[in-house]
């Protein structure tokens, strides 16, 4: 279920992020989600998830693991 929310963002920032959802031809917002589970590293556990039996704790610390091995 999606929620509404408000959110203070940069006006080049917002920008980029219009041009960038007109040329997918998506809504703004799910370049925000988009965005912010590739931030979270939400889709390394959705697709540890789907291919994998591990529990939901072992798939968050692998994913913790690699969102920081991506930002050394």
């Amino acid at each position: 279920m999606k929620k509404k929310t408000t959110v203070y963002i940069e006006e080049d920032v917002l920008k980029a992020a219009k041009i960038f959802a007109i040329r997918r031809g998506q809504k703004e917002y799910d370049v925000f989600e988009e965005a912010l589970r590739r931030h979270l590293g939400l889709e390394v556990v959705g697709a540890i998830r789907n291919r994998n039996a591990l529990s939901e704790a072992a798939a968050m610390a692998l994913a913790d693991e690699e969102k920081h091995a991506s930002r050394r």
